[in-house]
């Protein structure tokens, strides 16, 4: 069955996670899902008029590193609230140098290095194939890009992210890798979230909060690692300053676009490639959320 509410979605990521949610006070929904417990309780309340449902990624304390979010049960949950748009946020760390720590960028391209998650809700159940070729929805980016003069930071538009693993930093070899890739970013996080969010048709798009060049930029030789570490820090705390201004504003803009339709809305239409004379009970009754409008 279908909510009967739409919200927007906000996940936050390391330092924004902790700060919007000592400022989001509402209704705390802890939910159970087929695919175990979320992050953390799903809070909902209004923006500006506007439904949203936070969550904080790595949940209560930043007890879960990247590998160890609970990705499935993170998206189908905002989804049983009637979440249909997903802004999520993270930090990251840069691979250009024009795309400086405290920035934000608001990325149109992934390239996904992880493999220890599971990243797909039709794992050995359904064959599901989505398109994905462009993992940022375009209606979300303009969004937040039209958002970009409300902070006192340059954001950039578009950019390629690179997921990898985790939880440990890149070598320096890696990043160099990267780079040469003709990537601009590197973090741990919008993957498998955003695959996820394409197969729950959930609009997704992301602020990605750069807080150091990575390690393919060596570090001026007298800056010792305590020092470099209040740095990165200093430039998440005003990155995150900045994505939470960026994203509220956004966010009051974001009433006619809540209630509009998009393309991934119908991500699973031509999706499923399963024969649906198969679909078993069980299989229905645990995934009737993402493919109930389209086996009956």
């Amino acid at each position: 069955m279908q909510p009967s509410i739409r919200r927007i979605g906000i996940i936050g990521g390391s330092g924004l996670g902790v700060a919007l949610a000592k400022q989001t006070t509402g209704k705390a929904y802890e939910i159970e899902t087929p695919f175990g417990s979320p992050s953390g309780p799903i809070i909902t309340t209004e923006i500006d008029s506007v439904p949203i449902a936070f969550l904080a990624r790595h949940g209560e304390g930043h007890l879960l590193n990247p590998s160890c979010v609970p990705y499935r049960a993170n998206i189908y949950a905002l989804k049983t609230l009637g979440v249909t748009h997903i802004i999520a946020s993270g930090a990251c760390g840069s691979l250009v140098e024009e795309i400086a720590p405290g920035h934000l960028v608001i990325p149109d391209q992934v390239i996904d290095k992880t493999f220890k998650r599971a990243n797909s809700f039709f794992d050995g159940d359904l064959a599901v194939h989505v398109d994905f070729a462009y993992p940022f929805c375009q209606q979300m980016r303009t969004l937040l890009l039209a958002a970009a003069d409300t902070v006192d930071s340059q954001v950039h538009d578009g950019g390629t992210y690179v997921c990898m693993e985790g939880p440990q930093f890149s070598t320096h070899a890696e990043s160099l890798l990267h780079k040469s890739w003709g990537a601009h970013l590197i973090g741990m996080t919008c993957m498998p979230e955003a695959k996820l969010a394409r197969e729950a048709e959930i609009c997704y798009g992301l602020v990605a909060l750069p807080t150091d060049y990575d390690c393919w930029k060596p570090h001026p030789g007298d800056i010792d690692k305590h020092s470099l570490m209040k740095e990165i820090i200093a430039n998440l705390n005003t990155a995150t300053e900045n994505a939470i201004t960026l994203i509220k504003a956004a966010i009051a803009n974001a009433a006619g676009l809540l209630q509009s339709e998009c393309e991934h809305h119908k991500a699973l239409e031509l999706g499923i490639w399963s024969d649906k004379y198969y679909i078993t009970d069980p299989v229905y009754n645990k995934l009737d959320l993402l493919i109930g409008k389209y086996v009956t």
